[in-house]
């Protein structure tokens, strides 16, 4: 096309719309603020020589199912690991519950809950591609699937409101709660189960709950490869404060400017319509989160040792102890005894520390901008359910809600998620449109995780700005097959 194409952020959702640009013809340069490439899938070392502990994200349940990254070839390109259990729920008492990577195991080791579990869970999992289809797209359309969506309602009824969560055993409760609050959001809620619902259905597919081979990194560098590959560039160590002063190129020439960053930079162009920054300025960001990386001396000494096949663990007990610690959040607190959500990757990547030793990933939820350090309470839920962990620390790094912030200006006082997670804004996002990547400034869209399908390393923000891009300039509505066909 001759056209230029500037994207500012190299998180997976602006390396997905460069790749898809530069596949289409663009001279395309990433520009980003940190000096190492990746956004929410780097790997880094944070605490001593030897380990290697993600920066962002560890575990992507949505990243093999998303229609993006199987168009890339990502599986192809990258080696994943499947572990045998996708996640664990301790309980007190020396017990856990196990979403086991076999739908079978799980529902045999849940007992009396186990068939609510299995009505629950296996119509989701058996239709991943089409749930997924609902899921990754804008929801202001008549869906492809309509008796899927039917289902996947009733069932965000059952898990999201106090009358139907009733019907599960205390077991499957806290099992379902656990993955229900990493949508960081009040609880029970309908919000929570949509995210929730999506992520346990992925646990018993193909995939499970997959994570790269020797970190989140790896994501990062196959898409930046083939956009080198087909010309583009990337500059690092470039924070972009002020749309006003970018020379991105001429509009009318046919040039774009894509951002993979919080909605708000867009009040800094100086073209920037009224109403819709109104809009902008009405779109939330949500609670925060604040984070600890552990270098040990060996592996956790969990109390229930089917805990260990587990890379990725949610500490909190019981759903009416989780339950409460997520809505103390959502009012402002910290509380005392928070959920936390951990991952132990060098449980089945022993390329992530020296021989022997292991490093944990772990998060609590905060109010935003908090600077509450972590540590402690993430050391102390630990310890509740692996007495002996604070033995194992050989050193940690933390990295607070305000910290994460300055670190990275999308995350908005601390929100990983892009926006506060709610059915409002899960339609709008972050303005209501039919077509929320495209802004009314000639040639500039949103392409983060501000805008559909929302959160998650799928990499479909990224493409489907740049789809829409595309067909404005030409006219003509692109696929995925028409770049990676």
């Amino acid at each position: 096309m001759g056209s230029r194409a500037t994207i500012v952020g190299s998180g997976p959702n602006g390396l997905a719309a460069a790749v898809s640009l530069a596949r289409a013809g663009y001279d395309v340069r990433v520009l980003e603020a940190h000096s190492a490439i990746g956004g929410g899938v780097r790997t880094a070392g944070l605490t001593l020589p030897g380990f290697h502990h993600d920066v962002g994200s560890a575990v992507h349940p949505a990243a093999r199912s998303s229609p993006f990254f199987r168009a890339f070839g990502l599986s192809e390109r990258i080696d994943w690991i499947t572990p045998e259990a996708s996640y664990a729920h301790p309980l007190d008492g020396g017990r856990a519950v196990m979403a086991w990577h076999d739908l079978d195991r799980t529902v045999d080791g849940l007992g009396r809950g186990g068939h609510a579990y299995r009505a629950l869970i296996a119509p989701l999992s058996r239709r991943i591609r089409e749930l997924v289809d609902f899921t990754g797209d804008q929801l202001l359309r008549v869906p492809r699937h309509p008796m899927l969506v039917a289902g996947f309602g009733a069932r965000m009824l059952a898990t999201g409101t106090p009358a139907g969560r009733a019907t599960f055993s205390p077991e499957v409760e806290a099992m379902l709660t656990g993955v229900l609050a990493h949508g960081n959001t009040p609880l029970p809620s309908l919000a929570a189960a949509a995210s929730g619902l999506f992520l346990a259905a992925h646990a018993h597919t193909a995939e499970g709950w997959s994570l790269p081979r020797g970190g989140a990194q790896r994501i990062a560098d196959a898409l930046v490869e083939d956009l080198k590959a087909h010309g583009g560039t990337v500059e690092t160590g470039t924070l972009v404060r002020d749309l006003g002063g970018l020379d991105w190129g001429d509009p009318g020439a046919g040039d774009l400017l894509l951002l993979d960053t919080a909605p708000r930079l867009l009040l800094t162009h100086p073209d920037i319509p009224e109403r819709y920054a109104r809009a902008i300025r009405a779109y939330r960001h949500g609670s925060a989160a604040a984070k600890v990386d552990f270098a040990l001396d060996g592996p956790v000494p969990w109390t229930a040792a089917d805990v260990a096949h587990a890379p990725t663990v949610h500490l909190g007990g019981a759903r009416a102890e989780i339950e409460s610690g997520e809505n103390a959040v959502a009012a402002g607190r910290v509380p005392e005894h928070p959920y936390v959500l951990a991952v132990q990757p060098s449980a089945v990547d022993p390329s992530r520390a020296p021989e022997g030793r292991h490093v944990l990933w772990a998060y609590i939820h905060v109010p935003p901008a908090s600077t509450i350090d972590p540590t402690e309470l993430v050391t102390a839920q630990l310890e509740r359910f692996a007495p002996g962990f604070r033995r194992r620390v050989m050193a940690s790094h933390a990295v607070t809600a305000a910290e994460r912030a300055r670190f990275n200006p999308s995350d908005v006082d601390g929100d990983i998620l892009g926006g506060a997670f709610t059915i409002t804004q899960a339609v709008r996002r972050p303005v209501l449109s039919r077509t929320p990547w495209r802004t009314p400034i000639p040639g500039v869209y949103l392409a983060s995780a501000s805008t559909p399908p929302g959160p998650g390393v799928t990499g479909m923000p990224g493409w489907r700005a740049a789809r829409q891009a595309l067909s404005d300039r030409t006219g003509v509505p692109v696929s995925l097959d028409d770049l990676f066909g």
